[in-house]
């Protein structure tokens, strides 16, 4: 159900504050009776403008691409007034907003995916779908055959069990070694945790692809593309 005048607005027919005005000068008709300002409607009810029938606009499923900095957080508000991943991203009119396909936390950078299809974004995260997400890690700390042996075969950590899809160990620098890591899960600090549970100190942590889509080495942090309608297929087809 939806507010009468934000309906209007999502047809096309104005702002909401231009849409209001419509139903106060009595032009706007719900199931034959003149509409009054504040009621709630459905897409079941017929609801009438100037005599003409109407529709709700079906928006294409769109999906952008973010290059997240790191101290940006994951989230719509925020008290400390830190800046948000939705600030960097395009503003939206009479479409629906757009929905974060899961998360990173503060101090990850690197791919976030963002659409305006609820549907979408609940298939890329539900863990029944397996979309396998790909991250460069740099860690510090010794690591060894068995702790990779570990972090495949799972490790449990609280009351539950954490565990890397794939481990495919990069360029060591000094104490330090970067690492490509793969998981079928979102869980909160997922990578981060792991390393941890093996005395491995994580000084860097960027995601680098969801599914099929991989971050562009060209897109720079803080910037924002639009997937391309082959690539949004793919997506939708993604794990099934």
């Amino acid at each position: 159900m939806l507010r009468l005048q934000k309906f209007l607005a999502k047809a096309g027919l104005g702002s909401r504050r231009s849409c209001e005005k419509l139903i106060e000068d009595n032009r706007v008709f719900v199931n034959g009776k003149v509409a009054v300002l504040g009621i709630k409607v459905s897409e079941n009810d017929e609801v009438t403008f100037d005599g003409n029938k109407v529709h709700l606009k079906t928006a294409d499923t769109k999906v952008i691409m973010l290059n997240k900095p790191r101290d940006v957080l994951s989230s719509r508000k925020d008290d400390k007034k830190i800046k948000l991943v939705f600030d960097f991203l395009p503003k939206v009119f009479n479409e629906p907003d757009w929905i974060a396909v899961g998360r990173l936390d503060i101090n990850t950078s690197g791919l976030m995916l963002f659409t305006n299809e609820g549907k979408l974004a609940h298939q890329l995260m539900h863990p029944s779908f397996e979309i396998d997400r790909e991250y460069l890690v740099r860690a510090r700390g010794n690591f060894s055959d068995q702790k990779k042996k570990n972090m495949l075969s799972g490790v449990e950590i609280g009351n539950d069990i954490y565990q890397f899809s794939d481990i495919v160990q990069g360029e060591k620098q000094g104490s330090n070694q970067w690492f490509s890591v793969c998981m079928l899960t979102g869980k909160n600090r997922e990578v981060r945790k792991l390393f941890e549970s093996q005395d491995l100190e994580v000084s860097r942590l960027k995601r680098v692809r969801i599914g099929p889509i991989f971050l562009p080495s060209t897109l720079k942090e803080g910037s924002c593309i639009n997937l391309t309608e082959a690539q949004v297929k793919e997506l939708q087809n993604y794990g099934r």
